[in-house]
């Protein structure tokens, strides 16, 4: 079965629901500001590599080089 790719804020908003987390909680437990997740649940293409990883650590994640497919 081929998993759907999904953007950055799909899978922190998907990971933090899953977990029945706030918002407010998670940037508590990341160590970042809770204007920052909101950014980064919107999408926000400008956010620093560093806090990301942050977030992406509660979930046991970080953020990689990747290959791009071009068509």
């Amino acid at each position: 079965m081929k998993e759907e790719k999904q953007t950055l804020e799909e899978f922190v908003k998907r990971k933090r629901k899953s977990v029945k987390m706030t918002q407010k909680e998670m940037a508590e437990k990341a160590g970042v500001g809770l204007r920052f997740v909101r950014e980064l649940e919107r999408g926000k293409e400008t956010l620093k590599m560093d806090k990301i990883n942050q977030v992406l650590e509660l979930f046991g994640y970080n953020l990689g080089p990747q290959k791009m497919y071009r068509e």
